[in-house]
């Protein structure tokens, strides 16, 4: 550019204030560059030379002089993927300028960095590759966070280990495998007996570590090709890739012998515990992935009816097959009601006790059968459950949720978390997300955990209730009465109302005993500052010793049945 610059000095001034110009012009350039942490790269493929321009300190420190300005020493920095994908750009023999889109992994003496190279391949005479110019940016930390997102999709947060809708996955392979080499493999599901005593004994804390150091011993206790995932709060699965009938029974001793023989050390204390175990033989005990889960999760159960560390192996039951058949028809359902959207909402009122008027509403699930005719959440949800899809369902809520709000400003509705929804981490982060991505309606909403879920899943929940009130939602919890919560654990997880169970409201006239439960609810719920909202209100005898007893909300058949139609938006 200096060049220019003097020659054009020695013929008209008008070319001399031509080349200041383009001087000044290049000078924004390369400091528009620089500022924006990018190198720009020049790459005459003839005699295999780069020229740089730019923010050149976002190299690897360790490039020479000579790794930064020749090809070849510039490929030995880039890993194998990497130099594959630029050979395919230099091989090219389109004889147009081709663009390209490169993740590039370099070493460095502080670990791989990452870049992206955008560029343009410009073609010589016959096509073949002249030069390749473009730019070159870092983008190590987009590629880490990206790792680690897609880490906590397939990983349970607290163990480490595989999550249900991996390790189904996982499954799904390993009996593909099976069938394809006419052999054996099997699911096992293992969960820790009574840790809902350990929570209460011993704190939550102390129930987290006993679930890592079972999840540990389990892990170690199976062969490298073994595949271990964490199904529920107190299960993990294990895929045995290949093992006989007699294989399975020695490997379920040895696992349920890993977590008996040796107290767990916690901060709290010394705590002694077992595990039941539940496994199917696979392919010949189930055809899928969803059809295994399911039945060992049955033997499970018939597993622990014997008591504590016990074993079952899944044999073929008419009357289990049966209530199998059942759920996945169920299933079925939900996932085509999902896709053609059939899920839907019927909307309950939440009236003020004093002034019986409509303050709120709740979304309450219903699925439209192909027939047209409603199917109420009591009778899909279990099985969404048991069977992994209630992740999907809830997702689908909060959607429906939120385009309600946008639609209806001046519309305040409540949406339920399931509580197996309620204890992957993952899955309350993208809640999360969604809301904060939707900010402008998130104080009209409240969001209802069941109080059994808040208990179990306390630390997960107490972030998750707190990130929403940051955000501007109220939190509810559920059926309250129903658990064992203490109103300490409400006040550490700093919701904003209780809604007392329906159980203790129905029939609350001619009840004594719950008269003195509801009326203790609520003066230590008012103690703490919390609204209380009465469920299953059916006669104003009801209401009227709910009232007097100070419960500010009433929800019940009384005020308003559950309704499809949006009536409600209108008022």
């Amino acid at each position: 550019m200096v060049d220019v610059l003097s020659q054009s000095l020695q013929n008209k001034p008008a070319d001399s204030v031509t080349a200041l110009r383009a001087v000044e012009d290049a000078e924004r350039m390369r400091l528009a560059i620089a500022g924006a942490r990018i190198v720009a790269f020049d790459w005459t493929l003839a005699d295999d030379r780069i020229v740089w321009e730019g923010d050149c300190d976002i190299l690897p420190q360790q490039f020479s002089a000579d790794s930064l300005h020749r090809g070849r020493a510039f490929l030995n920095f880039v890993s194998a993927e990497g130099r594959t994908q630029l050979a395919a750009v230099i091989a090219g023999t389109s004889p147009d300028p081709v663009h390209f889109d490169i993740d590039l992994e370099l070493a460095s003496a502080m670990g791989s960095l990452w870049f992206v190279m955008l560029g343009m391949r410009t073609p010589g005479p016959n096509g073949t590759s002249e030069r390749l110019t473009g730019v070159m940016r870092e983008i190590t930390e987009r590629r880490r966070e990206g790792q680690r997102l897609r880490y906590l999709a397939t990983r349970d947060e607290l163990t480490g280990h595989l999550n249900r809708n991996s390790l189904r996955a996982e499954l799904a392979q390993a009996i593909d495998k099976a069938k394809a080499e006419e052999r054996n493999c099997a699911f096992l599901v293992a969960s820790i007996d009574r840790l809902a005593m350990i929570n209460d004994t011993y704190g939550f804390d102390a129930a987290d570590e006993v679930i890592v150091a079972v999840g540990e011993r389990l892990a170690r206790t199976l062969r490298s090709t073994d595949v271990i995932g964490r199904t529920a709060g107190n299960k993990f699965g294990v895929i045995l890739g290949n093992c006989s009938n007699r294989e399975l029974r020695l490997v379920a001793e040895r696992l349920r012998a890993a977590v008996r023989d040796r107290v767990v050390e916690t901060r709290s204390g010394m705590v002694s515990t077992t595990s039941s175990v539940g496994a199917v033989l696979l392919p010949q005990g189930a055809s899928s992935s969803q059809e295994a889960m399911l039945r060992a999760e049955e033997t499970l159960m018939r597993a622990r009816s014997a008591g504590r560390d016990g074993f079952a192996v899944y044999t073929r039951s008419p009357q289990l097959e049966t209530g199998r058949l059942r759920l996945m028809a169920i299933a079925d359902d939900v996932v085509a009601a999902l896709k053609d959207g059939r899920l839907i909402f019927a909307y309950q009122p939440i009236v003020d006790a004093r002034t019986r008027q409509a303050v709120h509403h709740e979304c309450l699930l219903r699925m439209r059968r192909e027939d047209g005719t409603i199917v109420t959440a009591g009778q899909f949800i279990p099985a969404a459950e048991q069977l992994g899809l209630i992740q999907r369902v809830d997702r689908h809520a909060l959607e429906m949720t939120v385009a309600q709000l946008h639609a209806h400003p001046n519309s305040t509705l409540a949406v339920n978390v399931s509580g197996t929804t309620a204890g992957d981490p993952s899955w309350l982060k993208s809640f999360i997300d969604y809301v904060r991505a939707n900010g402008t309606v998130a104080n009209r909403m409240i969001i209802e955990l069941t109080e059994t879920a808040a208990l179990h899943h306390f630390e997960e929940n107490a972030q998750f209730v707190s990130q929403l009130r940051e955000l501007g939602c109220r939190v509810a919890i559920d059926d309250f009465g129903a658990g064992y919560t203490s109103f300490r654990n409400l006040q550490m997880l700093r919701v904003d109302m209780v809604k007392i169970d329906g159980t203790y409201v129905q029939g609350l006239a001619t009840s004594p005993d719950n008269q003195i439960f509801v009326r203790t609810l609520v003066e230590l719920a008012r103690n703490f500052n919390l609204k209380t909202v009465a469920e299953w209100v059916g006669s104003e005898a009801e209401a009227a010793l709910l009232e007097g007893f100070g419960v500010d909300y009433f929800q019940g058949f009384h005020f308003g049945q559950p309704l499809l139609d949006l009536d409600w938006a209108k008022s």
